[in-house]
């Protein structure tokens, strides 16, 4: 009779420690939704679309990134980088919107949170309207925007 409480004790103790098991790495492996992550920590200040908020819009920043950087990976790792410690150095706006905006912020993100929205953002932009000299017509247009 006790082999068969220990046989059972030790069964439920194994099937106790698969789900919990299972539910941490499912959790764990879970992906960071980079939308929910600009909902959260970004949209008080900049819109997707114009006109902008406090910041520059998503859109516009998105395009500089794909001017500035041919691979995705590499737009990405550098935008999250930024995010995480802006500097002018950093920057792909220009001067006037450094002028008229300031530099943002380091953002308090995860390693996770900053290349799933960082992913996010350089998935927003198709082509399209938003290249170099392409804004609202509010500024002088000439298409220079990001610092070389």
């Amino acid at each position: 009779m006790n082999k068969i409480n220990d046989m059972l004790t030790k069964a439920k103790v194994l099937a106790l420690s698969g789900l919990m098991l299972w539910g941490f790495s499912s959790t764990a492996s879970a992906a960071v939704d980079g939308k929910a992550v600009f909902d959260r920590s970004c949209s008080v200040c900049h819109s997707i679309t114009p006109p902008p908020k406090s910041a520059p819009p998503i859109l516009p920043i998105s395009a500089r990134y794909h001017q500035r950087y041919s691979s995705r990976a590499e737009g990405i790792k550098q935008m999250a980088d930024f995010i995480k410690a802006p500097s002018k150095e950093k920057v792909l706006a220009d001067q006037q919107a450094i002028t008229r905006f300031g530099l943002m912020p380091a953002i308090p993100l995860s390693a996770e949170e900053l290349a799933a929205v960082s992913a996010w953002v350089w998935d927003q932009y198709s082509g399209g309207q938003w290249g170099p000299g392409k804004g609202q017509g509010r500024g002088t247009g000439q298409g220079g925007c990001y610092q070389q």
